[in-house]
């Protein structure tokens, strides 16, 4: 009986280990959570007024490229500027989007031959760029956050006369 007592105490006292929990501090959390993060997708990209009503992801993406191509369209559509040469070039623009919401352009990449064939082009995809409103920014776990874009314009004008 007095081992059976003995064994009984001695497996109390040594079993209080497996009752603690491991506590874990704020910042192996933290660590933990910021790797688990992709910090390429955003959870809700920007949103034009055209594009409110929709929720899903997938949806708001394409939504907001096609806003965003159909107003370069404009501005390339509406270039007056005649081109001596024909022209087969892409134009990559880069631009990101504030916290608060504000386009801005960051570069402009074309041809030198589209640059001098048509000089004010960049000058109207800027302006247009600067003009374009949106609603409401990019969202990251419900946090607004600053978007870069590349957007390539393929441009194409015909033979000259």
């Amino acid at each position: 009986m007095k081992y059976v007592l003995l064994l009984t105490i001695f497996i109390l006292a040594t079993s209080c280990q497996f009752f603690e929990t491991e506590k874990i501090s704020s910042e192996t959390f933290y660590d933990e959570e910021i790797k688990t993060i992709d910090w390429k997708e955003v959870d809700q990209y920007p949103v034009f007024k055209a594009c409110e009503s929709l929720s899903e992801k997938k949806e708001q993406k394409m939504c907001f490229e096609k806003t965003l191509s159909m107003f370069l369209f404009e501005a390339v559509s509406n270039n007056k500027d005649v081109s001596i040469h024909s022209l087969h070039d892409t134009i990559h623009i880069q631009f990101s989007i504030s916290e608060e919401g504000k386009l801005t352009v960051k570069n402009i990449a074309m041809d030198s031959l589209t640059k001098a064939e048509l000089p004010r082009l960049e000058e109207r995809l800027i302006n247009k760029i600067d003009s374009i409103s949106l609603t409401a920014p990019a969202y990251k776990r419900g946090i607004p956050v600053k978007t870069k874009f590349t957007l390539p314009i393929v441009l194409q004008t015909d033979d000259p006369l």
